[in-house]
């Protein structure tokens, strides 16, 4: 019987060459489109012979994904073959998961076979969320990189001491005209917060845009607040980082239309 392999794609409108290459290598293949967690909870309980991931887009919904299915003892087994991608994204993955399978479009339907014929007799179980975050510094929480310009918008005094040590050569610009690779927005009011966030959603497709808030349970700017008047004025947040002990970011991005 040929293995039952199930597909990750993250746009459905591009998945057929990849179902199709499959189901050409006689494979039985099954593919849906739904959202993060579920797809995960389904595999888990409904586990394929083997799990193809396109890398080719939104290579880190894939890795995270491999990552989940390897950190639950009953999924961990099932083989992963990561398809394609470009090298470096190819690289990062690798680093987390040394033994997944790696394949280009034309090696597919023989690594496959060869993954399910002989699967990793003790597969690598990741670190948990929690504890590969906690060891990150703050600059790789922000995304701030080695020799890089960050823009500071409305910061307290300190900030450079809420920030701590950060890589070489980065530059720090307080309220700077121009557009910087990182942007670190600190709000402190809400209504400052709505009257500037017109003029943030303009620079949100150009830079990583944290807005970074005061902590407190009884802070009007909490994480329900910013994101509906984000949402509202058509940003998205997609992570939270913990600053230190007074301060936590929320990044947000421009809604694709």
């Amino acid at each position: 019987m040929m293995p039952r392999v199930r597909i990750l794609h993250w746009k459905p409108a591009e998945s057929a060459p990849l179902i199709e290459a499959c189901r050409a290598c006689g494979f039985e293949v099954e593919y849906d489109d739904i959202p993060f967690p579920a797809l995960v909870k389904s595999i888990r309980h409904n586990q394929p012979d083997a799990l193809v991931i396109d890398l080719t887009r939104l290579p880190s919904h894939g890795r995270d994904a491999a990552l989940a299915i390897r950190r639950t003892k009953y999924s961990r087994h099932i083989p992963i073959i990561f398809v394609d991608g470009e090298p470096e994204k190819v690289e990062a993955v690798r680093k987390e998961l040394p033994d997944a399978t790696f394949a280009t479009r034309k090696q597919l339907c023989s690594r496959i076979k060869a993954a399910c014929t002989n699967p990793v007799a003790n597969p690598v179980a990741p670190p948990g969320v929690m504890e590969r975050y906690s060891s990150r510094t703050k600059a790789q929480k922000l995304g701030i990189k080695e020799g890089s310009t960050v823009a500071v918008v409305d910061p307290p005094r300190d900030y450079e001491a809420v920030l701590g040590d950060l890589p070489d050569g980065v530059e720090l610009l307080e309220n700077p005209a121009s557009v910087h690779p990182v942007t670190l927005w600190f709000v402190r009011d809400p209504e400052a917060y709505l009257a500037a966030l017109r003029r943030m959603r303009a620079i949100a497709g150009k830079t990583k845009l944290w807005v970074v808030r005061p902590k407190g349970p009884k802070s009007e700017l909490n994480e329900k607040f910013l994101r509906a008047a984000g949402n509202e004025g058509g940003l998205v947040d997609y992570k939270i980082c913990a600053i230190d002990e007074q301060w936590t970011g929320m990044i947000f991005a421009r809604r694709k239309s």
